[in-house]
């Protein structure tokens, strides 16, 4: 969030934070009726309370120090709470206005994360909007769909992962085609929304907050050409790199872990579950080179690079083995330019980033 939560509120995230991670949602439930039922607004329950608590959840997973049960069963608390707000809420929400038309609130197709969509689209519904709030994984044909049948005045579209770029490229592209304005939001379109400029987004929103002022402005309705020079944005694509890494996937990821297991021995005593996950921390590492390429953004990748290793050597796994994994990627793609460049400003980037190699810790214990 970019702004600053409201006075009062740290001791409430705090109990609320304990609340959610021992999953205790009937716990939870009753803080947030106490503190709304004392006074505190509902919007500042959602954006400081609620919000605080899930980028805590985030940032302990990362760290090593919440499970990832624990932060599964964290989220869907914090679901729970939201969910209770919003039915003890009276039907017509907030006081609305001759500016509040219908939007939907969706998550790009192939998008888990749909709690902060659904902040969002609690925050416009308590300001008198109406909301039509489609979830998680939203197919661009459904979202078409939808705005056919319902009229919607614009889209606000969620994204957390800049691997789902492409996706959300498409559904920006189609919904501007039917003359519906978007305003995009979510870390997948870079802390300042540059990826949503470079996609042709109407709007970007950091928060939800932005996004309520940002609509109550007024976005104004795409160009009609505006989908089919969209491309004209992204003149890199012509090169065909971005649609040979992707369709490359699985091959690419085969074909470093086998390289792995020869330089590294000792990878060769994984066992089946250090295995998959090493072939999914490489899955990984070829999304984001792939989102990369898309935007042909060298910071996408090494930010990624950098978060991993981070994340890696919370849990004592040796962070250096993915420079392994770059120098064998780049061996597979010597013959695509932008894509050599990616990897070697990354593993220059993360080698800069990773604390030299520790030699109290085994390689085989990842």
């Amino acid at each position: 969030m970019s702004t600053a939560p409201a006075v009062g509120t740290g001791a409430l995230a705090d109990a609320l934070w304990r609340a959610a991670t021992d999953g205790d949602e009937h716990a939870a439930v009753a803080l947030v009726r106490a503190a709304r039922d004392g006074g505190l607004d509902e919007e500042t329950l959602l954006l400081d309370v609620i919000a605080a608590v899930q980028a805590r959840v985030g940032a302990e997973w990362a760290a090593g120090r919440l499970a990832v049960t624990r932060e599964h069963a964290a989220t869907t608390v914090s679901e729970r709470v939201i969910s209770a707000l919003a039915h003890d809420r009276p039907a017509a929400g907030g006081p609305g206005g001759p500016s509040a038309g219908r939007v939907a609130v969706a998550c790009v197709d192939g998008e888990w994360h749909a709690l902060p969509a659904r902040l969002v689209a609690e925050v416009l519904r308590l300001r008198g909007r109406p909301v039509d709030f489609l979830g998680a994984r939203t197919s661009t044909a459904h979202l078409v769909s939808h705005l056919h049948r319902t009229g919607a005045e614009a889209v606000l579209l969620s994204g957390s992962l800049p691997t789902l770029l492409p996706a959300a490229h498409a559904a920006v592209t189609a919904c501007q085609a039917v003359g519906v304005p978007v305003l995009v939001g979510g870390r997948a379109f870079g802390p300042d929304g540059r990826y949503a400029h470079a996609l042709g987004a109407d709007g970007w929103a950091p928060d939800a907050r932005t996004a309520a002022a940002v609509l109550d402005r007024g976005l104004a309705l795409p160009d009609p050409a505006a989908a089919r020079q969209a491309v004209d944005a992204l003149p890199h694509l012509a090169d065909q790199e971005y649609t040979f890494v992707a369709r490359s996937r699985s091959r690419l990821v085969r074909q470093t872990l086998a390289g792995l297991e020869e330089r590294f021995p000792a990878l060769r005593a994984y066992t089946g579950v250090q295995r998959e996950r090493t072939a999914e921390d490489l899955a990984h590492i070829v999304d984001f080179l792939t989102a990369a390429l898309y935007v042909d953004d060298p910071a996408l990748f090494s930010t990624f690079l950098c978060w991993t290793a981070d994340v890696l050597q919370a849990r004592r796994v040796p962070a250096y083995s993915v420079v392994a994994g770059l120098g064998l990627l780049g061996e597979s793609l010597r013959d695509f330019p932008r894509a050599l460049r990616l990897l070697q400003a990354g593993s220059a980037a993360l080698t800069d980033h990773i604390l030299p190699p520790d030699p109290g810790i085994d390689p085989a214990a990842a």
